[in-house]
């Protein structure tokens, strides 16, 4: 929780105990609302006016926050779901299948992450699995072959970085991805909701638009991972030092040509208003012209292709 959010919430929680007394005893508080969503709006100024890349860091991992099954459900009009990669097994961790947006029908492929132990365990706290990702392509690859667009959820901190998963060729898979997912011919929308970390969200994110929520984070390894390869030193202090040199906010990968869209969350964070958060995602996705960008294919994989090659920069000796 953010500094000052739970004076935020106790505040309105008053001013709707006030509103049901009011309805309930008809008694006029109109006056006395008024002074306290007044005071609101200025702890709201407080709190939300200047979120540090730190505070997006920990907002970006809140388990409140809509996972990609929330935005499955309520963005689509129906979703069929798929299972397994036709070589190992399922990965609970990457969900997906068949949908419909409007009258579209696409792939929708998420990466999904539990809200309690229970839902960690069997998500694997939403580090996918090699079959995770093979099932993602076969996917993709079906898509491509019925001209399905493909809308990817990016939310993980990585991949499992487990032996079962390095014997099963994580590596391997998440390069095939990487791959086979440039020369994909049909339009492919990757949106990072929360955590996008490492190859494990790079191997759903070769798309031809990435979009990111206002307070997501997206980095080539996690902070963490950073603090203790770089320094061997994962303390609190060495982590929040991370985040501020991994560039890995939306408003700086936005400034760096890495991602295409920053999609605004409600004040405080996706988690105090999901279903607002869910209804802008559709309304952005309901806009992206998919039959146009279909028609040319060819040109469509060219841009594609020449995006990634432009991103990052590098000097010659």
């Amino acid at each position: 929780m953010l500094e000052g959010e739970k004076n935020i919430r106790e505040l309105k929680n008053k001013i709707g105990e006030l509103e049901k007394m009011a309805e309930e005893k008809q008694i006029d508080f109109s006056d006395e609302i008024g002074k306290l969503e007044a005071k609101l709006l200025e702890l709201e100024a407080q709190a939300y006016g200047s979120i540090s890349p730190v505070d997006k860091f920990t907002l970006s991992r809140m388990l409140e926050r809509p996972t990609s099954l929330d935005y499955i459900e309520k963005v689509f009009d129906y979703f069929i779901e798929f299972h397994g990669d036709r070589y190992f097994g399922d990965d609970p961790c990457i969900v997906g299948g068949i949908a419909k947006l409007g009258d579209l029908p696409v792939t929708v492929i998420g990466q999904q992450r539990g809200r309690n132990m229970k839902e960690n365990v069997k998500r694997n706290f939403g580090m996918p699995n090699p079959e995770g990702y093979r099932k993602a392509l076969r996917l993709m690859k079906q898509a491509e072959k019925f001209k399905r667009p493909v809308i990817c959820f990016i939310d993980t901190k990585g991949a499992n970085p487990g032996i079962g998963p390095e014997e099963r060729g994580q590596g391997e898979a998440i390069a095939r991805n990487l791959m086979e997912m440039a020369l994909l011919k049909t339009p492919v929308i990757s949106i990072v909701l929360g955590e996008g970390g490492s190859g494990g969200a790079l191997a759903m994110s070769v798309a031809d638009e990435i979009w990111m929520l206002e307070h997501a984070v997206y980095s080539v390894v996690s902070p963490e991972g950073f603090s203790s390869i770089l320094w061997k030193d994962s303390s609190p202090d060495r982590i929040k030092e991370a985040v501020s040199l991994l560039k890995m906010t939306a408003q700086d990968l936005k400034e760096m040509g890495v991602i295409d869209r920053i999609l605004p969350e409600p004040p405080g964070g996706a988690q105090n208003d999901p279903q607002a958060m869910i209804d802008l995602v559709k309304e952005q996705l309901l806009q992206v012209p998919f039959r146009a960008m279909a028609e040319e294919t060819a040109q469509m994989v060219e841009k594609r292709y020449e995006k990634y090659r432009k991103i990052g920069k590098f000097l010659e000796e």
